[in-house]
């Protein structure tokens, strides 16, 4: 395989970092199964070259709430560049407008323009897109008895201490047990949060 800019490559699984190791592990696995299930999603598409491949980072914050700041961000990026393609690929798809065009019709626009476009010449409401495009995912481990607890905005490790041995084997035990969610939800307000609190902590 050919990659534009590439000379050279190395790998040793010791020489990794935890950060790495788990950015590496995330994007191959995710990979692997994405081409693997191809056919059964698109039947009729046959999977051909350039197969798909992700990249993807890891992020380590030091507080609670940098995290928070940082999913807030990602979020509302979600949107703006959602509501962007929308407008623009319904001006190329359904105006018939060259893809020169429609970018020069939404340059400098704000949402509200935007969602003008939509509503006045094609009758879309943004607001009924699906939430998966306007929100993005998120995936969680998600446990029976979800409990309602404040949002803690210390550092992580002193909300979370030093747990005992016992106490690592229990978090072991529950996390097996726990669902991995995926849902399309507002992660700005503290409703989410609020209603999983071992998300921010060790309990």
């Amino acid at each position: 395989m050919k990659l534009s800019g590439s000379y050279l490559g190395w790998a040793h699984m010791t020489r990794f970092s935890l950060a790495s190791k788990i950015l590496t592990t995330v994007v191959s696995t995710f990979t692997s199964y994405y081409i693997h299930l191809w056919a059964s999603c698109f039947l009729d598409k046959p999977l051909s070259s350039p197969i798909p491949s992700f990249d993807g980072r890891v992020v380590q914050y030091p507080s609670f709430q940098n995290l928070r700041d940082y999913l807030n961000w990602r979020q509302v990026d979600c949107h703006i560049n959602n509501l962007y393609n929308t407008t623009f690929w319904a001006l190329v798809q359904k105006e018939g407008m060259l893809p020169t065009e429609a970018e020069e019709t939404l340059k400098g626009s704000v949402a509200a323009d935007k969602n003008e476009i939509l509503f006045s010449r094609f009758g879309m409401n943004y607001n009924d897109e699906p939430e998966q495009f306007r929100k993005g995912s998120v995936m969680y481990r998600n446990y029976e008895n979800e409990t309602t607890g404040l949002l803690n905005t210390a550092p992580l490790k002193a909300q979370q201490g030093e747990p005992s041995r016992t106490q690592k084997e229990k978090g072991k035990k529950r996390r097996r047990k726990a669902e991995i969610t995926l849902q399309c939800t507002d992660l700005i307000r503290d409703e989410f949060w609020n209603a999983r609190p071992w998300l921010f902590s060790d309990k």
